[in-house]
């Protein structure tokens, strides 16, 4: 008799939910021009408090796409624009000697880097020197920053949207695979459609571009993550997730040959916990209160593309990190 109210209760939850971010939704198409896909899995991060890695040539939106996103939810928003000389002070703050506001004795005081906000933007993180790229990655995978021996917590929600460009690579340096493992989806952004292009054109010669007016503030943002993990997981689709993982790493008993010939490492277990987590907030996002199968099938590309890293004998072939993903869905029954 009490399954009926509870399921009453998660349905009005739900509906709740899908209203909520239908406006953000309309908000954000109101500044950006298409790229609805793009949008849809960037909402998926932030709803499950992940972070993600965009990839896309310069001009398509990247920069504007995140502040909109920042405005939406009424969050702090920085900008790190990456370069080879960038130090890890720059990101995270430093401390500097001051006064004490009550004896006026010296003391050291911490100025907080660009890192303290809401929400980030790395552009072009691959432009940047290793030590700094992982005092960034440090800051994402464990919540806090460090200076001069004492803690001081990033507060929630803290996020991480880094870009990259694929075109130029020339005095970069590539992210290695456990770093990238830190981003829930690396996100890739395609050229828009002519009539896009004309829309945007349209757009943004007729003046500067409004971001959107927030209608959340921290606690009702909050409160929407909590919803996507209190979304219950069938076991069907857990384990789907768990044998897509399984099945891309070479020196699996079940994996293919294909996967054998042309994988160096395949992912591990957080690519199985983000298929999962993603596909909570693709239900949701859709209007239902559990995710299923094609749930995961659908967001398979951006979790676990730069999760499965492909040999030297699949770069002479040509065959790229898409391909091994796609090939996973074609050989793993669903």
């Amino acid at each position: 008799m009490s399954s009926q109210p509870e399921t009453s209760v998660a349905r009005e939850r739900v509906e709740d939910f899908t209203s909520r971010v239908r406006t953000i939704r309309s908000a954000l198409h109101e500044v950006v021009v298409g790229q609805d896909a793009t949008i849809d899995l960037l909402l998926t991060c932030v709803l499950t408090g992940s972070h993600a890695l965009l990839v896309g040539v310069p001009g398509l939106a990247k920069t504007l796409m995140v502040k909109a996103l920042a405005a939406a939810f009424h969050w702090k928003f920085t900008r790190i624009q990456f370069t080879p000389d960038l130090m890890p002070a720059d990101i995270t703050g430093y401390e500097l000697l001051g006064r004490d506001g009550q004896t006026g004795a010296p003391t050291m005081v911490f100025r907080p880097g660009p890192v303290f906000a809401n929400l980030v933007l790395a552009d072009e993180i691959n432009r940047a020197a290793p030590k700094t790229q992982s005092a960034m990655l440090e800051s994402m995978a464990e919540k806090h920053v460090t200076v001069g021996g004492k803690t001081y917590p990033l507060e929630p929600p803290f996020l991480v949207v880094a870009t990259q460009n694929p075109i130029e690579q020339e005095g970069t340096y590539p992210l290695p695979e456990a770093q990238l493992d830190r981003f829930m989806m690396e996100i890739h952004i395609d050229y828009p459609t002519p009539a896009q292009e004309e829309e945007i054109v349209t757009k943004t010669s007729a003046g500067e571009l409004k971001l959107p007016a927030s209608t959340f503030n921290r606690e009702e943002f909050l409160a929407l993550q909590e919803v996507v993990l209190s979304v219950p997981i069938p076991q069907s689709v857990a384990q789907y997730a768990v044998r897509l993982s399984s099945a891309s790493r070479p020196n699996d008993p079940h994996a293919s040959r294909y996967i054998k010939d042309y994988v160096a490492w395949g992912a591990g277990p957080r690519g199985s916990q983000n298929l999962v987590w993603a596909a909570k907030a693709g239900a949701l996002l859709d209007g239902r209160t559990a995710p299923t199968i094609e749930d995961i099938r659908r967001v398979i590309l951006p979790v676990l593309r730069h999760r499965v890293l492909a040999n030297h004998r699949a770069v002479g072939d040509g065959v790229k990190s898409d391909d091994i993903v796609r090939q996973l869905l074609e050989e793993v029954p669903a």
